[in-house]
């Protein structure tokens, strides 16, 4: 399968992300806006999910209308700026399974190293879409989607907030079975591994821990 990658380009999202971008934005607010985003994206990075025709009685009549049907979703962050964004997929779909997945990357040699994976039981009878702000080298992503490959599931879906070319081209390179959806793809890393312009650290920012 190519390797398929989605640039949201919607007005409410464009909109979010220069709040987020913005230095002066408070943890209360930038962590609102992630969420929010995180659910917009979320409305798009589902779009493909297949629906079945039922009957349903309305107070006049009965309707032919559609349901899901009965994909299972697992949403698997990755610690910790991943978990900013749970909260807006759950509002989309609250019936979803959550796992974990801790990486660091190391500030050294820019290379994750991992501390924490925790998946659901069931994990080879779901799609999974996994969940991090920021695809900067892409290393994290790399190992992240290595690790719940292990444990085959369904389909694997990547979605950030904002992304470098270069994770980009990583992660495609190394699983190009994988759609990633992202909301602005950025002009470069620095010297650090951080996204230019960006936002800097999503987990700091998030937690306030900065």
């Amino acid at each position: 399968m190519k390797n398929q990658i989605f640039i949201m380009n919607h007005p409410l999202i464009q909109h979010k992300i220069s709040l987020l971008r913005d230095k002066a934005t408070g943890v209360k607010e930038f962590r609102e806006m992630i969420s929010e985003i995180t659910m917009l994206m979320c409305y798009e990075a589902t779009r493909d999910l297949p629906l079945k025709e039922v009957e349903i009685e309305t107070p006049l009549a009965v309707a032919k209308t559609k349901i899901l049907a009965g994909r299972k979703i697992a949403f698997i962050p990755i610690l910790r700026a991943g978990i900013g964004m749970v909260d807006g997929v759950m509002e989309l779909i609250p019936a979803a399974k959550i796992g974990h997945i801790g990486l660091y990357r190391d500030p050294e040699t820019l290379r994750p190293v991992k501390y924490y994976s925790k998946l659901p039981s069931d994990i080879d009878d779901r799609d999974v879409i996994v969940l991090d702000p920021m695809l900067a080298t892409g290393g994290t992503a790399v190992d992240a989607i290595d690790i719940i490959k292990k444990e085959k599931p369904k389909s694997i879906k990547f979605m950030c907030i904002i992304a470098a070319p270069e994770g980009v081209s990583l992660l495609t390179e190394k699983h190009p079975d994988v759609q990633v959806y992202c909301a602005a793809m950025d002009e470069k890393l620095n010297d650090h591994g951080y996204i230019v312009p960006g936002l800097g650290d999503a987990g700091d920012r998030i937690f306030g821990t900065k």
